[in-house]
């Protein structure tokens, strides 16, 4: 499937041969074909543009940090006899 955004890039590409057209300089075959070679010129620079600016959004930190584990209520709650230790706490000496 083509991207709109690659039709949209050809047809600006091929602006000067439609206008061309619209003088009546040439024919409207030679404008399509100027517009069916710019389609997969235009592809590959949005390609390539895309490719480029792919990795931009992306940070090192972020992917190198791990993610915390979210504080549950009931890991959240205090131990009877105050020690640190919750299954001292369950099972007295």
């Amino acid at each position: 499937m083509i991207r709109p955004a690659v039709l949209l890039f050809a047809l600006l590409m091929s602006a000067p041969a439609v206008y061309r057209y619209v003088t009546d300089d040439i024919d409207i075959s030679q404008v399509l074909i100027r517009f069916l070679i710019a389609v997969p010129i235009a592809a590959l620079l949005l390609a390539g543009l895309r490719f480029v600016t792919a990795g931009y959004g992306k940070t090192a930190e972020a992917e190198a940090e791990p993610s915390k584990p979210a504080v549950t209520p009931e890991a959240a709650k205090p131990v009877p006899d105050g020690s640190a230790d919750p299954e001292s706490a369950e099972h007295p000496s």
